[in-house]
């Protein structure tokens, strides 16, 4: 435990971390969230649900989108 530094000799503690950091961490949760919407939109808009499932003797669901 000797070697290990303390909090305050870390240059990232307590708001010291550099301009360049800073970005570049907000430019990967900017990423991960773009690719998300794109994932989900992908998802929404791949999947056919313009279909009837059931038969007419018995119903079953109507999956046709609302909007």
């Amino acid at each position: 435990m000797e070697n290990e530094p303390s909090l305050d000799q870390i240059e990232d503690y307590n708001d010291k971390e550099s301009k360049e950091k800073r970005n570049t961490v907000k430019l990967v949760i900017l990423f991960c969230i773009a690719v998300g919407i794109v994932l989900a939109v992908l998802k929404y808009n791949s999947t056919s649900t313009d279909e009837y499932v059931g038969t007419p003797e018995k119903p079953g669901i109507n999956t046709k989108k609302s909007f």
